[in-house]
């Protein structure tokens, strides 16, 4: 399998290639030259799989580069009852007949970051010692990624993280998650803006290809593609657990979505032959996703437009995964691609409204919906009252979309984002009451935290990775792709 950029300009790549990295040089996302097809009969081979087999299985087509053996050890070390709870490892719980939740809050972080996080962790540990190099991972997190990653990577040898968040925006509990980390190698930076200025800030300093090579500088961002194939694994897993065996029956999917990487992996699942009928792009009052599926216009928002909401880990104005998906849109057409975008007010805007490309968004499957404080609230109540369950905010919002979209005889599955512990404010204002929490985490708010502030200034957050990174020697250092 070869790599490509979504801009045309990166010579093809193998995974290890592209790995650690973030962008493309040329400033596109990486993406597959070809999505592997699957077809029934091997769909119902896998179906008893254990997850960590199934992981293997479908990884091994996007990264046949790593020796199957090695491959195989990396996924049964990393999906294992112990860090994740069960042996299902991402169970389906049916709330009633044809609507169901997929539970990904069950690793370390409690949110669904993890499933694709812990994997990065020892994949990126993996080929770092084989390449004897070191890595200096920049991220942005609104909430979940920032601790998924730090706990992925925490102790790891050869690797740093320096994690970027938006100042006071994050929950106390997701704040207190990654700042009480006295680690060495993990670095947290609060970043006076939004985190679309966080974001903005990783992608300034890993288009400066010389001071990402000099620096080693790689991503855990959804940006990484490896992140977002992880996150295949589990549409396929879902969809047995709510399918019968022998017939090739369609199933929705509703996902919260900010950054749009999740949704995305199943627009790919979809594209390798799983049956998927629906793809519901489920975002809170920062809509642009909802917009776009409903207009066709992508126009991402100012710092000054970017709500701060109950659902705080979608406050996302510009979603980075979603060039991934407008390439696939206007046919894997590089130079369309990267002529779409237009600038308005600073920001990059596009409009396919009633074009023949758009109206591939409903053969892909998409439909989309907004939720807002007060929608999840109440979906917070009725689904406690109805099925004795207690959700987060963000799976309240994907919740209240998905019940828009159901479809007699069809299947709906609700992709859970986070355990309801990390947003105890919320869920207080919803019951009246603290939502449950693991043990492990009884008091985090009141742990002594340690992070840097700065401003959302490119130049000085360079200089502070400088100052904590040392420099890989011109000989060492690996080429730019």
């Amino acid at each position: 399998m070869r790599y490509l950029s979504t801009r045309g300009g990166m010579p093809p790549q193998r995974f290890t290639d592209i790995l650690l990295g973030g962008l493309a040089p040329d400033g596109g996302l990486v993406v597959p030259e070809r999505y592997p097809a699957i077809d029934h009969a091997t769909l119902e081979k896998w179906r008893a799989l254990p997850y960590a087999d199934l992981a293997f299985v479908l990884l091994r087509l996007y990264c046949d580069d790593i020796p199957d053996a090695d491959l195989h050890a990396l996924v049964r070390r990393t999906y294992t009852a112990d860090t994740f709870g069960s042996d299902d490892i991402v169970p389906v719980r049916t709330l009633e007949p044809d609507l169901h939740l997929l539970r990904l809050s069950n690793g370390p972080t409690l949110a669904f970051k993890d499933v694709a996080m812990q994997l990065l962790g020892h994949l990126f540990e993996y080929v770092l010692a084989k390449e004897g190099r070191q890595l200096n991972i920049l991220g942005a997190t609104s909430g979940d990624t920032g601790s998924a990653a730090e706990y992925a990577m925490r102790g790891r040898r050869g690797i740093r993280v320096f994690m970027l968040s938006p100042a006071g925006r994050m929950s106390p509990f997701q704040t207190a998650q990654m700042f009480s980390l006295r680690d060495a190698n993990i670095y947290n930076i609060a970043v006076d803006g939004v985190f679309d200025d966080c974001q903005d800030m990783v992608k300034a300093v890993s288009a400066d290809l010389r001071f990402k090579a000099r620096h080693a500088i790689g991503t855990v961002n959804s940006i990484n593609w490896a992140r977002v194939v992880a996150q295949v694994v589990y549409y396929f897993k879902a969809w047995f657990a709510v399918t019968a065996e022998g017939g090739p029956r369609e199933v929705s999917f509703t996902v919260p979505s900010g950054n749009f990487g999740n949704v995305l992996a199943g627009h790919i699942a979809r594209r390798m032959g799983l049956p998927i009928r629906r793809l519901v792009v489920a975002t809170n009052e920062n809509d642009v996703l909802d917009e776009f599926f409903r207009t066709g216009v992508y126009r991402p928002r100012g710092t000054a437009d970017t709500h701060a909401t109950s659902s705080p880990s979608m406050d996302i104005s510009k979603a980075s995964n979603f060039e991934r998906f407008v390439w696939d849109l206007v046919g894997q057409d590089a130079g369309r691609t990267a002529a779409l975008w237009r600038e308005v007010d600073g920001r990059g805007f596009f409009d396919l409204g009633g074009t023949p490309e758009f109206e591939r968004v409903a053969e892909f499957g998409f439909t989309s919906g907004a939720s807002s404080h007060a929608l999840r609230l109440q979906t917070i109540r009725d689904t406690e009252a109805r099925y004795g369950t207690v959700v987060d905010t963000h799976t309240a919002d994907g919740l209240a979309v998905a019940q828009r979209w159901r479809e007699p005889g069809v299947p709906m599955v609700c992709l859970e984002t986070a355990l309801p512990a990390k947003f105890a404010e919320t869920i207080r204002e919803a019951l009246g009451r603290d939502p449950e929490r693991p043990a492990a985490y009884a008091g985090i708010e009141a742990r002594a935290q340690r992070y840097a502030r700065l401003p959302a200034d490119v130049a000085l957050l360079k200089r502070y990775i400088a100052e904590r990174a040392p420099t890989v020697e011109p000989a060492a250092a690996a080429p730019a792709p």
